[in-house]
């Protein structure tokens, strides 16, 4: 038994919930490159944008792999202030503050951005309006994505942050030797309460991030089928 068990008797256990919450973090983020993948097909689909699709890089660290996503949402975020912009520049104002005018029926809204897009991109798909209704006049850009950049950012900075990701189909032993890395064995329980906080804040956001993709993907179905 090594001296910091005898030393701190909950080691073990503290090992133990070490790996389950950096699984979580990685099966997080996993879920997190989907969604943002799929928010980005759909503006490439029908809102004439060219995001790249990102991919999780498994010989990586957890910095990295966060930086990868905050570059897409960075991306999300600039074509969705662009689309905002084409608005303004192309209504009248009267007009442009109806897309915003929570009064206003939507079907009105979505017929406004659809003019829009026939006249910026030639020629819009059917659901070009309502893509651009829903990320507008939602908080998915302003508030959901932007919360969720800072939470990765912040991962990023932090002492998971140069934890490699493939590490998950590694043995306890190197698991452990990968995610204490220069933490003293004494320092278990505050890289245990590190975790948490982050995976708490981290699996929240991503599920609302997740949820409001959800709501846009679904309406996108709905309209083509």
């Amino acid at each position: 038994m090594a001296l910091s068990d005898l030393l701190y008797p909950d080691n073990p256990k503290r090992r133990q919930e070490l790996i389950h919450l950096h699984q979580e973090l990685l099966n997080c983020m996993s879920i997190t490159f989907r969604a943002t993948n799929e928010l980005a097909g759909v503006l490439n689909a029908h809102l004439g944008c060219t995001i790249t699709h990102i991919q999780m890089r498994e010989s990586s660290t957890v910095k990295e792999n966060c930086d990868i996503i905050i570059q897409a949402m960075s991306e999300i975020q600039h074509q969705v202030q662009k689309i905002d912009s084409d608005m303004k520049e192309k209504l009248e104002p009267v007009l442009y503050q109806k897309l915003y005018d929570i009064k206003e029926p939507e079907l009105e809204k979505i017929a406004i951005a659809h003019k829009v897009f026939s006249i910026v991109l030639g020629e819009a798909t059917s659901t070009a309006g309502m893509v651009a209704i829903k990320l507008l006049g939602s908080n998915l850009i302003t508030l959901t994505v932007s919360k969720l950049i800072s939470l990765l950012a912040q991962i990023g900075v932090s002492v998971l942050g140069g934890i490699s990701i493939t590490i998950l189909g590694l043995g306890i032993e190197m698991i452990l030797h990968a995610i204490l890395g220069a933490v003293e064995r004494n320092q278990l329980l505050a890289a245990v309460r590190s975790y948490e906080k982050h995976l708490a804040e981290f699996k929240a956001a991503s599920e609302k991030y997740q949820h409001a993709i959800h709501e846009v993907t679904s309406l996108v179905r709905q309209q083509v089928q």
